[in-house]
């Protein structure tokens, strides 16, 4: 009977403990089930979905990526300072950040496939080489309309309205970032599911000796899982710019923890019991539920990591108890 009990609490514990939050939030709030309030809860977890489908892929190859958080906060002021600072076309402004959210990826690939370095030390140090990358670039200064330059002039340019559409606007009453989400999220699963790429990142996370024996090319599949992860948080950067309408220099740092939380909630979700891109969506919306409401209960916000990391505690906890059950 207890193990049944288990088996049920891994399997469809996320969704019973959202529907419940949802519901307990609800009940405290009544303005919490608004359609305004919901589209604001999803278009604040576009950003940290985007991030954590990132670290979803680096998890499935058997990897970890730490420097996500940074190449928000280096992507985003990019972002920010190629249309203040130097007053470039919109292409050029969202091409930048994806290429060097690449570079990134195949920098932590370099330094954990070639050279060898164990990827949490590896993505450790890349977090922090782009950390000071990214506030020598602008000096410690964030982003933002008509700043004041070293020089004593004021900054040409500014954000284009076409540019902030795309974290502000809707679509049909939808919030753009919702959308983008959306689609990102549809089109990693059926990737990961249904194409050979897909299989063969699952297949390299779970036995990398078996792969290559198979034939699979492991350096090739884990390179490209670091780069999407790359890829994905410098997306983060773009959307996060584009909400906010400034380059915070710090933008991604809170945004780790939230994303490596969202993945692991998501190993239960539906009891997949290994990474993926849906149960890190429904992980993403857990936290931004939570963050939501416990705003709207007026609780102070240095109080929110205490909830973030029990959440993440809590899913680790359900995740670890049935693998050793399962092995067991």
């Amino acid at each position: 009977m207890k193990g049944k009990w288990l088996d049920v609490s891994y399997k469809y514990g996320a969704l019973f403990i959202i529907a419940a939050v949802i519901a307990i939030f609800s009940f405290v709030n009544e303005n919490f089930l608004s359609y305004d309030n919901m589209a604001d809860i999803l278009r604040s977890i576009s950003i940290v979905t985007f991030i954590a489908i990132g670290v979803t892929f680096s998890q499935i190859v058997d990897g970890f990526d730490l420097s996500v958080g940074s190449t928000v906060s280096l992507t985003t002021v990019v972002t920010a300072t190629l249309m203040v600072w130097f007053q470039l076309p919109l292409i050029v402004v969202l091409i930048v950040p994806l290429l060097i959210g690449i570079v990134i990826g195949l920098l932590n690939a370099l330094l954990i496939v070639k050279v060898r370095i164990p990827d949490l030390l590896a993505t450790l140090a890349v977090m922090y080489i782009i950390g000071g990358v990214h506030k020598t670039y602008t000096q410690g200064f964030s982003i933002y309309n008509n700043m004041q330059m070293t020089d004593g002039t004021k900054a040409p340019g500014k954000f284009t309205e076409t540019f902030l559409w795309i974290g502000q606007g809707k679509l049909l009453g939808i919030p753009v970032p919702v959308l983008l989400m959306i689609i990102a999220v549809v089109l990693v699963h059926v990737f990961l599911t249904y194409t050979r790429w897909g299989r063969q990142m699952y297949v390299t996370g779970g036995n990398q000796e078996a792969a290559r024996l198979s034939g699979i090319a492991v350096n090739r599949v884990r390179t490209f899982a670091y780069v999407l992860s790359g890829i994905f948080a410098a997306v983060g950067g773009i959307l996060f710019a584009a909400r906010v309408g400034s380059g915070q220099i710090d933008a991604g740092a809170p945004l780790l923890m939230e994303s490596v939380a969202a993945v692991f909630v998501g190993f239960s979700v539906l009891g997949a019991g290994k990474p993926n891109v849906i149960g890190t969506f429904f992980g993403a919306v857990l936290i931004g539920v939570l963050l939501n409401g416990l705003t709207m209960l007026n609780l102070p916000y240095y109080a929110f990591d205490i909830i973030k990391g029990s959440v993440l505690v809590l899913a680790l906890a359900i995740t670890f108890i049935h693998l050793t059950r399962r092995r067991a």
